[in-house]
């Protein structure tokens, strides 16, 4: 570790930073160790500090008490605590200060949400010569925005990219225009759009000649609400909740948010088949994918589209490892094209 890594930091600096590594204790020296499993823009690398997100986010006061192993932390099974956590991370990382939805919906966990954002920069940054294209001219389309618009605000606030915001949800449409309309720096920079139907993932969403760099994509990840709910509970003993069951009861979600008939694979299959009607409104199309064994149905399906490229990006936070597959029609004088239009 360089000596650059290296500082003097109260006792409670070292408290504050459980998911990490002391390599030395010599009165209140330390050196941190950064979460190398994120990405190295990613603003999480070194933690939390408990203790000033509290201080700058006075509703997170309640919340941050000591753990069993004595670390000032959160209790992540709470979703009241969680939210609140949530939101000082934005505030203090991102300068989101206004970011509300109903109870009932799901609460992104941060970091990951923008290791998603930094990865897909990462596909336009080695397409364009080694330049990371940022601000309004690129242009992202998030499939299934949900009522806390997290993706298009993350994205806006890292990258400056503009966004268009989908979803079959009215309730979750009202929400995420009512974040936007709430903050200055994004209310000319994101435009949401109700799916009208929800059979379909692009059409009735994407206009005629209209370009997108880049589609996201958070799908339901289960078949079932029973298979989510026993997802939850296996997750929380997983992290050592005392009750595990209450734990995951007590996480919110609507229904078209965690599942849909046939699961992750079921709905990537349908967006990669949609996909293939707009085969040069695109560069990148993306999806996360949560279970490692839908790969191999999703390349199928993306055989059978003919996607011209195909890539598969792993990604992880914390105990858990995930991943997105990325894929794009595009011929190569196609994407040379695109680069020099809107890029260069």
């Amino acid at each position: 570790m360089s000596e650059s890594n290296q500082a003097s930091y109260p006792v409670w600096f070292a408290q504050a930073y459980p998911d990490h590594i002391i390599v030395s204790e010599e009165s209140t020296s330390f050196q941190v160790k950064e979460r190398v499993n994120l990405h190295p823009r990613n603003l999480h690398r070194l933690g939390y500090d408990f203790i000033t997100l509290a201080f700058d986010s006075p509703a997170l006061k309640e919340f941050v008490k000591p753990n069993k192993y004595n670390n000032w932390s959160v209790d992540f099974s709470d979703n009241q605590a969680v939210r609140a956590f949530s939101k000082a991370l934005l505030s203090q990382y991102y300068g989101i200060t206004h970011w509300e939805f109903p109870d009932t919906y799901l609460c992104p966990p941060i970091p990951g949400r923008a290791d998603y954002l930094h990865y897909l920069a990462d596909l336009l940054q080695r397409e364009n010569s080694g330049v990371l294209p940022e601000g309004k001219r690129i242009r992202t389309l998030d499939i299934g925005t949900g009522a806390s618009c997290i993706y298009p605000l993350l994205g806006h606030a890292i990258y400056q990219w503009h966004f268009v915001a989908s979803d079959i949800d009215p309730i979750a449409i009202e929400s995420a225009l009512t974040n936007i309309a709430n903050s200055d720096r994004h209310a000319t920079a994101v435009e949401c759009r109700l799916q009208n139907n929800p059979e379909q993932i692009f059409s009735g969403i994407i206009q005629a000649g209209e370009l997108f760099d880049l589609v996201i994509c958070n799908p339901p990840f289960h078949d079932s609400m029973e298979k989510a709910r026993r997802s939850s509970i296996r997750k929380w003993k997983i992290l050592g909740a005392e009750k595990a069951e209450s734990s995951a009861q007590n996480f919110a979600g609507q229904e078209a948010e965690l599942m849909c008939m046939g699961g992750e694979v079921a709905f990537i299959s349908r967006m990669i088949a949609d996909s293939m009607k707009f085969p040069t409104s695109c560069y990148w199309f993306s999806s996360l994918v949560s279970h490692k064994t839908s790969l191999p149905v999703i390349y199928r399906a993306l055989e059978l589209s003919r996607a011209i490229r195909i890539e598969t990006i792993e990604m992880s936070q914390g105990n858990k490892v995930s991943r997105f597959v990325a894929w794009s029609f595009l011929t190569e004088p196609e994407q040379a094209m695109w680069r020099q239009n809107r890029w260069a």
